[in-house]
């Protein structure tokens, strides 16, 4: 039986066991010519997605300032007015943006920038703090992270945030805020059904630290909507061949995850379940410290997704069945072409 909600990590911040990713609700925004968003999206359905979240138990929200260039942030502020004290709001720091041109601009992971960037959070989420920020830098060297950690202890110690994390694939990025971050909670990786993650599930094990799952229903995947003919649109960062966008390529969806998409469907979806929500139930399983956040912008996603808790976990021979099935296209799937790669890499980091 799944609670319905857990504790984020040792910072004692209760959160719902499902998340609500916050990235398509910022709308269009790019780099150069290249989009970064999901497309064009309705502010009005944002809105009603995020409130219709919370009357389903839904209580976390991640997003990022870069999302929409702001905008993201601007939406979810709009969504929680007058209901802000039943959410549990995480952001990210650390990419560069103009806000008016809806264009990123390039990383900074100054301390100087943090400061100004927590403050911008703030104002734009329309709210006097930050339950869970994160940085957003996922290679950032271990030692110019560290470097930050005074500084966070300052926004805590002040009221600005309640406690910080890194989203990052990288363990050793996860293990040095567990280890020397006072108030460090969290760690935003990738994991799916698709893709596991032993590895950072076992920091977070060894440092008390939520795991947000990232990339929960593999980009949509791991919805069922997709088939091998399918093609996303070009304003969809889905719909452009990435360096570390693996789920899909040159706006399709890649044969490799189409196939551990079907050798699990059956037992995800044993019990009576959807596709979505049999993945969710998976990360449940796979570890009581999961906080998977499927992105949404619809209230029907959100519907779909947050009827998941009620399923709970998946049940245990259907678990064991799901790694039987994908043992094998696990382990072939190694090679470096398969490998995440998060976040694009833009210009360089400032050092000021």
């Amino acid at each position: 039986m799944l609670r319905s909600t857990r504790r984020l990590g040792r910072s004692g911040i209760e959160v719902s066991a499902l998340g609500m990713g916050c990235w398509a609700i910022g709308g269009p925004w790019a780099e150069g010519s290249i989009p970064l968003g999901w497309g064009a999206v309705d502010d009005e359905e944002s809105v009603r997605a995020v409130r219709r979240a919370l009357d389903l138990g839904v209580t976390f929200f991640d997003t990022a300032d870069t999302y929409g260039a702001g905008h993201g942030e601007r939406i979810l502020g709009r969504a929680l007015a007058g209901r802000r004290h039943e959410a549990v709001v995480a952001t990210k720091w650390g990419y560069t943006f103009d806000e008016q041109a809806r264009q990123a601009t390039g990383k900074d992971a100054s301390p100087t920038y943090l400061r100004r960037a927590v403050h911008d959070s703030l104002r734009r989420l329309d709210t006097d703090w930050i339950d869970l920020y994160q940085l957003h830098l996922a290679d950032l060297p271990v030692a110019r992270g560290q470097d930050l950690i005074g500084t966070l202890e300052e926004l805590v110690a002040g009221g600005l945030i309640r406690a910080y994390g890194w989203s990052t694939d990288r363990p050793d990025r996860a293990a040095a805020f567990g280890r020397d971050a006072p108030h460090a909670a969290a760690v935003q990786h990738n994991l799916s059904v698709l893709r596991d993650a032993p590895d950072m599930l076992a920091v977070c094990a060894r440092y008390d630290l939520a795991g947000i799952n990232r990339g929960p229903l593999g980009m949509g995947l791991l919805t069922g909507k997709y088939g091998p003919g399918s093609t996303l649109p070009r304003d969809d960062i889905r719909g452009w061949t990435s360096g570390w966008l693996e789920w899909f390529r040159g706006g399709r969806p890649a044969p490799e995850w189409l196939r551990r998409v079907g050798a699990a469907r059956a037992a995800l979806t044993a019990d009576g379940r959807t596709l979505a929500q049999g993945a969710l139930g998976w990360l449940w399983a796979r570890s009581d410290r999961t906080v998977p956040i499927p992105g949404c912008r619809t209230v029907a996603q959100v519907e779909e997704n947050a009827a998941a808790l009620a399923w709970g976990p998946l049940e245990p021979d259907h678990f064991v069945e799901v790694e039987r099935q994908l043992a094998a296209l696990r382990a072939a799937a190694l090679r470096a072409v398969d490998r995440p790669y998060w976040p694009s890499p833009m210009q360089p980091v400032a050092v000021s």
